[in-house]
């Protein structure tokens, strides 16, 4: 029916706003327990308990009474024992102090040295003042212990070169003996001497190709005979390939 009005609750077509709450509301809410002026329940003293001295300090606890201690007795004899009466000791100890006394050697005094005024002592012999250690067989000797581990140390290393030098004779190397090797080192020795006598004769100028090739040779040549003679003198054992 067209002819009848539509009737709309008032204020429903406006747009609604809700308005805040009061502060204190707010202030509730947000404000955690025990963290407003006080606690919020407090029971208030009495006038009668108030603050009294020496109230606050620790006091002992109150002692208890454990009564008398109980002393327990030895324990009945049985009825095949008898007791021991009438013993007596033949020993003098009067005699045998005087023995003892007479046989026992007088302790000696600890030697002691005293350095200031205010009488300051100190014992000498355990300071290491006194050369009381000269005396003894075994002074300034090797001990035993020391030459065992360096003889078989001595047996170790023995073992392992002549092991190595098996090991190297298989391979076909050959070990140079000393005057070998001495030798060897005085050839190279002559030959860098020459090399270097003909080097210092070289012309100053190198102006031409042929000089310079002469001379980068022969710097070349010291170099190595340089390195040959610092291997030989580093190294006492020197080994030889077989042909």
């Amino acid at each position: 029916n067209w002819g009848t009005a539509l009737r709309l609750p008032r204020g429903s077509l406006l747009p609604s706003c809700k308005r805040p709450p009061p502060f204190f509301r707010i202030r509730e809410k947000t404000t955690a327990p025990c963290q407003t002026m006080g606690v919020p329940k407090l029971q208030v003293p009495t006038p009668r308990s108030f603050l009294r001295k020496h109230s606050r300090e620790p006091k002992l606890p109150q002692r208890k009474d454990l009564g008398d201690k109980v002393v327990l007795k030895p324990h009945v004899p049985k009825r095949t024992e008898h007791p021991i009466m009438g013993l007596r000791c033949e020993k003098d100890f009067i005699t045998a102090n005087v023995a003892e006394a007479m046989m026992s050697v007088a302790k000696r005094p600890l030697r002691a040295c005293v350095d200031v005024r205010t009488g300051d002592k100190f014992l000498v012999d355990d300071s290491g003042l006194v050369k009381k250690y000269l005396k003894k067989k075994d002074f300034g000797k090797t001990p035993s212990y020391i030459k065992k581990r360096k003889a078989e140390a001595r047996e170790a290393q023995e073992a392992a070169a002549a092991r190595l030098e098996q090991h190297r004779a298989r391979k076909g190397l050959t070990r140079l003996s000393r005057e070998e090797r001495e030798r060897v080192l005085q050839g190279l020795k002559q030959s860098w001497e020459q090399v270097n006598r003909a080097f210092q004769g070289l012309s100053v100028v190198v102006d031409t190709v042929p000089r310079r090739l002469r001379k980068e040779k022969m710097e070349a040549q010291m170099r190595q005979l340089e390195r040959d003679v610092r291997a030989l003198e580093r190294h006492p054992a020197v080994y030889v390939a077989g042909e």
